[in-house]
């Protein structure tokens, strides 16, 4: 890839800092976007499975533990690592017995997301970002919302909006609406992909309500299936994800914008089409019953812990709201 990365120990300090090198299509992430630091040092070295086969490292900070893909794809460069008709957030393929799995379970679990992100609240406004083909907002709108999304990839915007007649628009729009425009505001499996996570966050604290409620579901970079599957886990999904959260990571970089966490809800199906993409990616091919067992298991340990469910659901508010 032409990225090489080193690591220098300042004796007297006894400090590991980490030195990227630049290349044309890569930038080195210098500090930690959670808490700021500029100590870190490699976490793992993994593969992008899914679509390019080139080599990527994850980097941890030394201060907060967060992880994070470092370096990462220009922002220029990265619509590329999306371009398969298997990316299933853009193309809703139903093509393959996983992404057939995914579509039945998903659509059973779209009710459920707009119970958790309306559950107490008046109808009122709400915004999808990363809405994909539109099929979370068109339950919304079938409940009864006044819905809205953005959504950057050309593609699944236009399926949005010819399949439901859906007012969908590209990212920029997010800094065209009004402060205080939505009473809800959701991120399904979205956070992780956002290149300007400072400038986006503030913005969307600025057009959240006041007194609004703000879903965000993440993988979780704790879960029992990340240590069973280390490298080949499929929620680190590099380079399309930059970012690796867990419960305390995730906490610490809301609480910089003001919000507070209210819920957190476990996504149980995660655990099992996460295990079987990364049977995939760690044998060639799936074994349906390690992937079955494995799910099962990283379930049975949530109920235990919820940090070790495969992906978490946040229900966020403004403190003092």
């Amino acid at each position: 890839m032409g990225v090489k990365s080193d690591y220098r120990e300042d004796e007297t300090r006894r400090e590991l800092k980490y030195v990227s090198r630049e290349t044309n299509t890569m930038i080195g992430v210098n500090k930690c976007p959670v808490c700021g630091s500029q100590k870190m040092e490699v976490f793992l070295e993994l593969k992008d499975y899914f679509l390019t086969g080139e080599s990527f490292e994850i980097s941890q900070c030394i201060e907060c533990g967060f992880k994070f893909t470092n370096p990462v794809p220009r922002e220029t460069d990265l619509p590329k690592y999306y371009e398969s008709d298997e990316y299933i957030s853009h193309s809703n393929t139903s093509k393959g017995l996983i992404n057939g799995i995914y579509q039945s379970v998903r659509k059973h679990s779209i009710k459920k997301k707009v119970k958790i992100a309306t559950s107490n609240l008046a109808r009122g406004e709400a915004l999808d970002i990363g809405c994909g083909t539109g099929d979370f907002l068109k339950e919304m709108l079938n409940s009864g919302w006044n819905v809205k999304g953005i959504e950057p990839n050309n593609t699944a915007r236009n399926r949005a909006i010819k399949n439901y007649g859906l007012d969908i628009y590209n990212e920029l729009q997010l800094f065209e609406f009004r402060e205080n425009s939505f009473d809800v505001i959701t991120m399904w499996h979205v956070l992780e992909h956002v290149y300007n996570l400072e400038r986006d966050l503030a913005r969307i604290k600025m057009i959240l309500h006041k007194e609004g409620r703000l879903v965000i579901a993440l993988p979780n970079a704790d879960s029992l299936d990340a240590a069973i599957y280390k490298n080949f886990w499929a929620a680190y999904d590099v380079p399309r994800h930059l970012y690796h959260f867990n419960q305390s990571s995730f906490k610490r970089l809301m609480g910089k914008y003001g919000f507070e966490i209210i819920e957190t809800k476990p996504m149980v199906f995660d655990s099992f089409y996460i295990s079987m993409l990364s049977e995939k990616y760690k044998r060639g091919k799936i074994n349906y019953l390690n992937a079955f067992f494995n799910g099962l298991k990283t379930d049975i340990y949530g109920l235990i812990n919820k940090k070790y469910y495969s992906s978490l659901i946040y229900v966020l508010r403004m403190k003092n709201s």
